[in-house]
Order: structure tokens, then C-alpha cells, then sequence
């Protein structure tokens, strides 16, 4: 009689996985016959292979499938505005167009004759109309000979960029969509030729916005600048994709301004191009270690730290002086945080003493010695970085964590799964002046639409570009 391997269940796989399998289970399911035991082996290979393990403390989230990752912690409260806050809803145009009138000629359940009581109620409805056209506009241009420069003369076109059959309101529109909102030029290209009859082709986009990019470079600097000059930058980094190679997009943000820098570096090079000045402010970021020789003063991200331990401690490595470890580190930053919170409330002599033994605590776990992997390599961590974890408390207007840049980041990796990247470094180069002058202009409560609109119409007069508005309501 042949022998029947044995069914692989998923209990057994996962001690396989985490190193917890027993003798016992190993001698109760092992397989005597060869040939069954090829079959288990196989079914076990197929088993890792398809499903591979669900974090631990070196994997990214990104290569963990959907069905593996654990379902999201049930909602603390429920969706909406809380009880007691305004209500919010769309206001009342301040223009009728159109008024139309309804009434019924007999009752609609029996047919039966009406009684006009001369009651009415009224109700706006706000559409796009459905003869949306593209304006045609011939423009004269008088050339004049002017006898001093001995040269013809000419005025500028206003309502567009040079060699641009668009104007600047469809150039700005488009370009909002696909760098602002991440639309991608194939569903724009869609949308203008068939909702808003204007023939227009991928190729012709990519060109405008490339005079675009060109015309906005002036803001591009003026956001870098004002960049350096933030008491605190937020920085981050991602993969991106040019011409099918791995580049990186940078990301340095404050609280109204976001520059993005698209370059094949992960390093130095990359950052030698954003720093070209000494940086006096406070730089928050996680713990890459090219941020190591940026500025005096810097705040590591807090989150990453914690988001550490908890991968170790529901990994398999979690054992020895572990549990000591993190417990004693998450005690220093929930200290920390309620130090924080006193700032001000606390006489500064004692606020001093209290962050001074939070300095020592943190400078003990990194010199105590650790038999646990995983502890003796966040320890060192706290050697090179412990400095750099309770600026926030020493300084005010310093936060704990980095997920300002990571907010920040996020826009744009929404746009890399729908884009895949950039074909072109020009390309490449564009995105990031774009996508920096609209992100900024989209954090400073500006209309971009109408803000790049009028800052190209008065550098085609001028040939040259407004300065950079700082909010809503400023001269441009």
C-alpha cells in the first residue's frame, strides 16, 4: 500500500517560519516514505515560497502581500465632526444664471385636480454646462522698426508662453491636474478632448509643461531658499524611476513650503546640491545615515524607533534582556513627551534637571551591555544618535517625529504608481519644479489655477517672474 503524505497545515508552516517547531511536531508529521517526504518537502517549499512572512524587524512593508498584513485596528471614534462643532457645507453662489420654474398639473398618485395654495420652496443646483468650447484667439502682432536699436520690435502675447499654441490658463490647468493631483497625461489628454473639446496630444503637453517648468524656475529657487532658512526642515527620501533607472526623489518641507529634488543619489551628491549653504536650523529626519553631516542641531523621527521595537517584539528574536530593553526605551520617550507637555508650566531650573537625566538615561542604553541582537543593535543606534533624540524637548516648536516629510512624500508616490517615474531627466527636472511650486502654493492657501495664471501674464510683459506669493491674501 502506498503511503499518504501527510497534509501540510498552516500551524505547522508557521513554527517552521518563526524557528518554535518542537520535536514533537516535527516527529509527528515528518513522513517515513522517501517519496512521501519529497511531496512534504515540496508542499512546504510552496508554502514559504507563496506566503512569506508577514514583518519582522528588516522588512519593508511594501514586499508584504495585502493578504498577509493584519487587518487595521477598529476605528476609537466614528467618522465625521464631533458633536458640538459647526457644520460645514457648500455656501450659496453669489450668482443666479438661470431660474426655472415647476409645478405640477394634476396630482401624481390619483391624476386628481390640484387646489394652488401658492406655496414654494426654492432650490440651487450648480452643473457645468454642456456646451463647454475652447475660445479661439487670432492676435495681431504689430512689428515695429525702432530707428535708435535698429532692430524690429515687437509686443508680447500676454496669454501665452512663447511657441505655445495653448494659453497659459489650459497650460496651468493641465499641469495642476497631473503635478498637483496626480493625474496622469493620458486621462487628462482624455478629458480635454472629449469634455472640453480642445484637441491636445500627450507629446504637445509634456512640451508646455516643460516651457512651464522653465518660466517657474525663479519660484523653484525661492522655495529652496526659503527651505535653508526654516528654523526647522523636515526631511525625507524615496525610489524613483528615470529612463528605467533607480533615481531618488528628496523631499524638504516646513510648515509652508515643500522642495522637491529628483536626483540619482541617495548621498551626499544629492544633498551637496540642496544644502549649498551652512544650515542653522533644527533638521528633523529618520536615521539615514547620509543626513549625518547636515547642520549642528537635529531631531531623529521617534516613530521609527518605536515602529522597531514592535516589529522585534512580535518577531521571533524577542527573547533574553529584550523585554527589559524596550520597555525601558519606550519609558524615556513617554517621559520625554510628558516633560515636553510642562514646558513652561515646569520652573526652567527643574525643566533643565529633568531633561539632563533623560539625556542620561538614554546614554546608559546605549553602553550597557546586551546579550539580545536586536537590543545591541538599537543600542548602538542610541550611541551615534542619543543626542539627537530629545532636541524636541529641549527646543520649542520641534516635533518628536518625521511625519511631516513623510506627508509630504506621500503625493508624490501616489504619482509614481500611476506615472512609474519620469522617461527624461529633463522630464525628471520638470517634475520637481512643478510639483514643488504647486505643492507650496497648494500649503500657502493660494488658488494655483489662478496664481500661475497671473504670474505668467505679467512675465510675459516683463520677462520677469512676481516673487513668490507667501499666503493667501499677499501681493503677488
Amino acid at each position: 500500500m502506498m503511503p499518504v503524505a501527510p497534509i501540510l497545515d498552516a500551524a505547522f508552516v508557521a513554527a517552521f517560519r518563526s524557528g518554535a517547531l518542537t520535536p514533537e511536531q516535527a516527529e509527528d508529521i515528518l513522513p517515513r516514505d522517501r517519496a512521501a517526504a519529497i511531496f512534504f518537502l515540496l508542499q512546504l517549499s510552496t508554502a514559504l515560497g507563496s506566503h512569506p512572512p508577514a514583518g519582522g524587524a528588516h522588512t519593508p512593508s511594501g514586499t508584504i502581500p495585502p493578504y498577509a498584513k493584519p487587518s487595521a485596528a477598529p476605528r476609537r471614534k466614528k467618522r465625521g465632526a464631533q458633536n458640538g462643532h459647526p457644520g460645514a457645507r457648500r455656501r450659496r453662489p453669489e450668482q443666479i444664471d438661470h431660474h426655472q420654474v415647476h409645478r405640477l398639473s394634476a396630482c401624481p398618485h390619483c391624476g386628481g385636480r390640484l387646489a394652488r395654495t401658492g406655496r414654494t420652496r426654492t432650490r440651487i443646483v450648480e452643473d457645468i454646462p454642456d456646451d463647454l468650447a475652447p475660445e479661439a484667439t487670432e492676435h495681431t502682432i504689430h512689428r515695429d522698426w525702432c530707428p535708435c536699436c535698429q532692430k524690429q520690435v515687437e509686443p508680447k502675447v500676454p496669454d501665452a508662453l512663447p511657441n505655445c499654441t495653448l494659453g497659459n490658463r489650459t497650460v496651468a490647468l493641465s499641469a495642476w491636474l497631473h503635478y498637483g493631483s496626480g493625474v496622469t497625461t493620458s486621462q487628462i489628454v482624455d478629458v480635454f478632448n472629449a469634455h472640453l473639446k480642445l484637441k491636445i496630444t500627450d507629446g504637445g503637453l509634456t512640451q508646455m509643461w516643460h516651457r512651464l517648468a522653465i518660466a517657474l524656475e525663479p519660484w523653484y529657487e525661492q522655495i529652496h531658499r526659503h527651505c535653508l532658512d526654516a528654523g526647522v526642515l523636515h526631511a525625507d527620501e524615496t525610489g524613483w524611476r528615470v529612463e528605467g533607472r533607480t533615481w531618488w526623489l528628496w523631499c524638504f518641507a516646513t510648515t509652508d513650503a515643500t522642495f522637491y529634488l529628483i536626483d540619482e543619489s541617495r548621498g551626499h551628491p544629492a544633498l551637496d546640491q540642496f544644502f549649498v549653504t551652512e544650515f542653522d536650523g533644527v533638521l528633523v529626519t529618520d536615521f539615514w545615515a547620509a543626513y549625518d553631516a547636515v547642520g549642528r542641531i537635529k531631531q531623529k523621527c521617534w516613530p521609527h524607533l518605536l515602529r522597531d521595537l514592535k516589529e522585534v517584539d512580535q518577531g521571533a528574536e524577542n527573547g533574553d534582556d529584550w523585554p527589559a530593553f524596550a520597555k525601558r526605551l519606550r519609558r524615556v520617550y513617554t517621559d520625554a513627551i510628558r516633560l515636553e507637555l510642562a514646558r513652561g508650566v515646569m520652573p526652567p531650573g527643574e525643566y533643565s534637571k529633568r531633561l539632563a537625566q533623560l539625556g542620561g538615561r538614554v546614554i546608559d542604553l546605549g553602553i550597557e551591555q546586551w546579550e539580545n541582537p536586536h537590543s545591541q543593535r538599537l543600542s548602538k543606534r542610541l550611541r551615534k544618535y542619543g543626542d539627537e533624540l530629545l532636541t524636541f524637548v529641549e527646543f520649542e516648536g520641534v516635533p518628536s517625529s518625521n511625519n511631516h516629510a513623510e506627508r509630504e512624500v506621500r503625493p508624490a508616490v501616489l504619482m509614481r504608481k500611476a506615472s512609474y517615474g519620469n522617461q527624461s531627466e529633463v522630464g525628471a527636472r520638470t517634475r520637481a519644479v512643478l510639483m514643488s511650486v504647486c505643492r507650496t502654493l497648494k500649503k500657502r492657501g493660494l488658488d494655483p489655477l489662478s496664481t500661475i495664471q497671473d504670474a505668467l501674464r505679467t512675465y510675459a510683459a516683463t520677462a520677469t517672474l512676481p516673487t513668490l506669493p507667501v499666503k493667501s491674501g499677499s501681493e503677488h
